[in-house]
C-alpha cells in the first residue's frame, strides 16, 4: 500500500533530524532557526485550536514574503488548517470575495494592509481572528506565537487534509484549487525528483534517511509566496529540513537577490521566467566577479515561458547550473518539463511530455505525435479535488476520459513526432485572425529573439478585415528605439506569415505582476487606446 503523506507529519519529522540552531527562515537581518520556528509554530497551532478554530478551518495569508508566511504554514499543517493565499494587490471588494468564498476563519496580515482590513472586517463576520504581523513590535500574531512552551500540537492528521491555492486564472474571480496533502507531496516528487531520475521516498523512514544523507537545501523563492511557484518553493524548504531565504524588498531587486545568494550560499532558486532571470543576468554581466553565484545548482521556473538566450546568460556565469522549466499550473502540476545545461540546449517552448500526460482535442480525441493537430494538454495521476465552492468550473476542468480522471486547464499545444510538446498558449488568449488561430506566446517568443527587445506581449484587437488583428506591445532594452518595420520583418524568420504582428507598439514597462504573469487585459486596453479603437 502506498504511504499516506501529511505535511504536518513531514515538518515534525524534519524537526526531529534538523539541528535546532540551523537557520530555517532568513529575511534580511532576521534569522529564525529551526528550534524557534518549531516553538512558535506549535504555540500558534495550539492557541488557534484553543480559541474557537477547528481542524479543517481555513486560514488566509494576506502577506508579502516574510518569515511569518512559512511559520504560519507550519502551524496550519500541524493544526490541520487549510491554507488560503491572498493576493495583496487586491482591492477591497476582491478581498471580501476571496475571504468569503474560502470561508476563512483566520486571517494573518501585515499592518501595511491595516486600512484595507479596517474597511472589510465588518463584512466578514465569520473571521474569528485577525492576526496582525508587525516585525519588531508586539502584535496579536506575536502574542499567539509566544504564548506557550512550544508543546507539539497533538491532533490526528490525515492525508486528506487540504491546502488551497487560489488562482485568478485568465477570466472571472479567483478560484480555490483544493489539493490533498498526500496528492500534492506525491505530485511534487515525495522527496524525489522525476525530472532528474530521483525516485520518490517509500515512507517517512526513507524520507528522513535521505534528508540526513544529503546536503542541506537553501531555497530562495523570488516570486511572491502567495503565488503557486513561490508557495511550493517555501513549502519545499520546510519539507526537506532546509532553509528558506526571502528578500525584504517590496519589488524584485536582482542585486539584492545576488547579494543574498552569495551571503547565504543559496542552492536552489525559484523564479517565473524572464521577469526574474533577465535582471539577474544583467546584474551579473554589469559587475563580473562581484557576486559568487556558484552555490546555486538549480534554478526552476514555471508559469511563463523562459527564453533560451536568458538561460544561456545564466549558464555563462555558472556552468554547473541545471535550469528546469516546468509546464504546470495550480490545477495541473507536471504537464511537462524542459531541462537545460551547458551541454544541452533546448528549443524555446518545447517540453518533454510528463509521464501522466496526454493531449486531447476539444471533442476529447487523443492527439497523435506529428499529426500537426493542436490540442489541450491533460494530466492524470495525483490531482486536486477540484475548485472550492465551484462545481461547474470543476466539471469543466476535471474530466474522466476512458475511465481516467484528467485535469485539463486549457493550455494548447502541438505534439511533435518525438512526443515533445510545442506550447502554443492558453485558449482564452487565443487570437482568431482571418479564421486562423494564433497563440500569443509563440509570437512573443519570436519577438524576444531580437536584440532590442527586453519583453513582449501580444494581443488581438478588433479589426474589420481580419476579425482580430495581431498586435504586439514591446518593452525595449535600454538605449534602443522602436523600429516597427524591422521587428515585423524579423519575425518572418520564426513565424508563418499569418502570425506576424500587424502592428508593434512601444510601452516602457509592460507592468507584469511580481510573479512575472502578464495582465493581457490592460495590455489590450493600452493597444486599443494607442490605435484609437473604441
Amino acid at each position: 500500500m502506498s504511504y499516506n503523506w501529511n505535511y504536518g507529519d513531514i515538518v515534525e519529522a524534519m524537526e526531529t533530524i534538523t539541528p535546532g540552531d540551523q537557520p530555517a527562515l532568513i529575511h534580511g537581518d532576521r534569522v529564525v532557526n529551526w528550534s524557534d520556528m518549531k516553538r512558535r509554530s506549535n504555540n500558534l497551532a495550539n492557541n488557534l485550536l484553543a480559541n474557537g478554530v477547528k481542524s479543517g478551518d481555513k486560514i488566509a495569508f494576506y502577506l508579502r514574503n516574510c518569515p511569518e508566511y512559512s511559520e504560519g504554514l507550519n502551524a496550519a499543517f500541524k493544526a490541520g488548517l487549510t491554507h488560503v493565499n491572498v493576493n495583496y494587490r487586491y482591492i477591497d471588494h476582491e478581498l471580501v470575495y476571496l475571504l468569503d468564498n474560502s470561508d476563512a476563519t483566520v486571517v494573518i496580515y501585515q499592518t501595511e494592509f491595516q486600512e484595507h482590513v479596517d474597511h472589510i472586517r465588518d463584512r466578514l463576520p465569520n473571521v474569528l481572528h485577525w492576526l496582525a504581523v508587525d516585525s519588531g513590535n508586539e502584535s496579536s500574531y506575536e502574542d499567539m506565537v509566544n504564548d506557550g512552551d512550544g508543546t507539539p500540537c497533538r491532533r490526528t492528521r490525515s492525508p486528506h487534509d487540504l491546502l488551497f491555492m487560489y488562482t485568478g486564472g485568465t477570466t472571472g474571480m479567483p478560484k480555490g484549487v483544493m489539493w490533498r496533502h498526500d496528492d500534492l507531496f506525491k505530485v511534487l516528487g515525495a522527496g524525489g525528483n522525476a525530472r532528474i531520475n530521483i525516485p520518490p521516498c517509500a515512507d517517512m523512514i526513507e524520507l528522513k534517511a535521505r534528508t540526513q544523507s544529503e546536503p542541506r537545501t537553501v531555497n530562495m523563492p523570488l516570486p511572491p509566496i502567495m503565488h503557486g511557484t513561490g508557495l511550493l518553493s517555501a513549502i519545499g524548504a520546510m519539507a526537506s529540513g532546509g532553509t528558506c531565504v526571502t528578500l525584504p524588498s517590496r519589488s524584485f531587486d536582482a542585486d539584492l537577490a545576488l547579494t543574498e545568494i552569495d551571503k547565504h550560499r543559496v542552492t536552489t532558486v525559484s523564479i517565473v521566467g524572464d521577469a526574474f532571470a533577465r535582471p539577474i543576468v544583467e546584474a551579473l554581466d554589469a559587475s563580473p566577479g562581484k557576486y559568487d553565484f556558484s552555490s546555486v545548482s538549480l534554478i526552476s521556473s514555471s508559469g511563463v515561458m523562459w527564453t533560451r538566450e536568458v538561460k544561456a546568460g545564466l549558464l555563462r556565469h555558472n556552468e554547473n547550473l541545471l535550469l528546469s522549466d516546468g509546464f504546470s499550473s495550480s490545477e495541473a502540476i507536471g504537464l511537462g518539463a524542459s531541462l537545460m545545461t551547458k551541454d544541452e540546449e533546448i528549443e524555446v517552448a518545447s517540453f518533454t511530455l510528463g509521464p501522466n500526460c496526454k493531449v486531447f482535442t476539444e471533442d476529447l480525441r487523443e492527439v497523435k505525435p506529428g499529426s500537426e493537430e493542436t490540442g489541450m494538454v491533460a494530466v492524470s495521476g495525483n490531482l486536486p479535488v477540484g475548485y472550492y465552492n465551484d462545481q461547474e468550473k470543476t466539471n469543466q476542468t476535471f474530466k474522466v476520459i476512458n475511465g481516467v480522471r484528467y485535469s485539463i486547464p486549457g493550455d494548447w499545444v502541438r505534439v511533435a513526432e518525438d512526443g515533445s510538446l510545442i506550447l502554443l498558449g492558453r485558449g482564452s488568449n487565443c487570437i482568431n485572425t482571418a479564421g486562423e488561430k494564433v497563440y500569443p506566446e509563440e509570437v512573443e517568443e519570436a519577438l524576444k529573439f531580437h536584440d532590442t527587445v527586453a519583453d513582449a506581449l501580444v494581443v488581438g484587437v478588433k479589426d474589420d478585415r481580419w476579425g482580430q488583428s495581431i498586435t504586439a506591445v514591446v518593452q525595449l532594452n535600454a538605449g534602443h528605439e522602436l523600429d516597427e518595420l524591422e521587428l515585423r520583418e524579423f519575425t518572418r524568420n520564426h513565424l508563418a506569415a499569418y502570425k506576424i504582428p500587424k502592428r508593434v507598439l512601444l510601452k516602457n514597462d509592460l507592468e507584469r505582476a511580481a510573479n512575472g504573469k502578464a495582465d493581457y487585459k490592460s495590455i489590450k486596453a493600452f493597444a486599443e487606446s494607442e490605435l484609437g479603437i473604441g
